[in-house]
């Protein structure tokens, strides 16, 4: 069967469930859960409080919802700005990442929240992409065929043509979406990682808590209200689907400052980190914006290398190379992921993904998602409201810059008749002040 997590987090969330099975039943009572969740949601709100959160700090931590394209902005964004010394060592893998590393300026991972506990508060921005929560969960079941279907030696005998219901080679989507390991790690999933409370958490009690929001679904809204709180403090929150618009605005809000910020550090420091960035960096997973391929496929088995990075740290970079490079690499990522999606899906032919394909899908299985990402429906129509607000903000800033620049550009271009009516007030209003004063000094003169 096509599942989406690695045997070891599996056996994890095994373990965990047992654990939890084999408590004391009244241990997870609904007071008891409620009393612990109001008391992590206080305590995790109380400590939510930035002075100014979009000003970029020290450290940059995007937190990697999977299946969002964040591996895009990685590596057609981040891995143009920032060198290869400047990203904080393994930080695509909690169990070997070391926090100790306190020079570092990029951390980018599938961590949740808690990560912060592990980081420098008042030093670290935090930036996140959400999606629609029911096309992430197409996305994760579509990629777990795809890995099956290229893992497989020859073609396989499917019988009709509706990618979601191929028994004979994976667990149909009505029933993947019940399955225990996708109740226990994809539904909700965004909620639970900007708030803190995935399996892998550090924050104390997490499990614990966790696990009573699961029990008992009416104590979501308090998961919701510290994830919702988290993203008001980001330093940006982008949307999957609204892709050019979510660019544009990474490297006018994000992209603008790294620069800036950059530029700031000793020129010496700068070249030696752009004599690092010649290496070629390892694709873990080139997500495209429409979020078709998984967050831990090799290199090799994606047969796709990374444009180089030689601008970063040079000093030279500015918002509009750091687009026209995004362009450039995005282009060649959304290539090469098409290429391996064709070669992966030939072997379940007729079946193959579609946007249209999708539209078949039955309405009972699309509420039944919806009902199982309650949280991340509710968490995704406030990333909206954010982005709108800030999409709103980063316009009129952009308008207001480029207004005053053509004013400057194509009233007062730097020509000798231009800088002469430049010069024409400064110089009547010095003749003015001279033939005052003359006056004047003639005047006490004839008394």
């Amino acid at each position: 069967m096509g599942l989406m997590v690695s045997t070891l987090l599996k056996l994890a969330a095994l373990l965990i469930l047992l654990g939890l099975t084999n408590a004391s039943p009244d241990k997870f009572n609904f007071g008891h859960c409620e009393k612990i969740v109001k008391r992590w949601a206080s305590s995790a709100v109380n400590q939510e409080a930035k002075a100014d959160a979009h000003t970029l700090r020290d450290l940059l931590f995007f937190l990697h919802v999977p299946r969002t394209g964040g591996r895009t902005y990685f590596h057609c964004f981040l891995k143009k700005l920032y060198s290869n010394s400047q990203e904080c060592p393994r930080s695509y893998d909690k169990l070997r990442f070391d926090p100790s590393k306190a020079k570092c300026r990029l951390l980018v991972n599938h961590d949740d929240y808690s990560m912060m506990s592990k980081l420098p508060d008042e030093r670290t921005s935090v930036v996140t992409i959400l999606r629609n929560p029911v096309d992430r969960v197409f996305s994760t079941y579509e990629f777990s065929v795809e890995r099956d279907a290229r893992r497989r030696n020859g073609p396989i005998e499917v019988e009709g043509n509706d990618p979601y219901d191929m028994e004979e080679m994976v667990m149909p989507l009505h029933d993947y979406i019940n399955d225990p390991i996708a109740r226990d790690i994809i539904h909700n999933g965004a909620t639970f990682q900007v708030a803190g409370l995935t399996n892998n958490s550090y924050f104390t009690d997490a499990h614990e808590v966790r696990h009573c929001i699961m029990q008992y679904k009416e104590l979501g809204d308090y998961a919701l209200a510290v994830a919702k709180k988290r993203l008001d403090n980001m330093l940006y929150v982008g949307l999957t689907e609204e892709h050019r618009e979510s660019a544009t605005m990474f490297a006018n809000v994000v992209g603008a400052q790294v620069i800036s910020q950059l530029k700031s550090t000793k020129p010496g420091a700068a070249t030696a980190a752009a004599e690092e960035t010649s290496e070629q960096s390892t694709i873990l997973d080139p997500e495209p914006d429409d979020g078709q391929s998984q967050n831990t496929t090799s290199e090799q088995e994606n047969g796709i290398s990374t444009p180089g990075n030689a601008e970063t740290g040079k000093g030279n970079m500015t918002v509009n190379k750091l687009m026209g490079a995004y362009e450039s690499c995005i282009s060649t990522l959304r290539k090469s992921q098409s290429r391996r999606r064709v070669t992966s899906l030939k072997h379940i032919a007729p079946a193959n993904f579609t946007k249209e394909a999708r539209l078949h899908v039955s309405a009972a299985v699309l509420r039944e998602i919806k009902s199982l990402n309650s949280l991340d429906l509710e968490l995704y129509e406030y990333a909206q409201e954010i982005f709108a607000k800030q999409h709103s903000l980063s316009n009129q800033k952009l308008l207001t810059t480029e207004s005053f620049g053509g004013i400057i550009s194509s009233s007062y271009s730097i020509t000798p008749w231009n800088l002469v009516l430049l010069a024409s007030p400064l110089i009547l209003l010095v003749l003015f002040i001279f033939a005052f004063v003359r006056a004047r000094r003639t005047s006490k003169i004839k008394i």
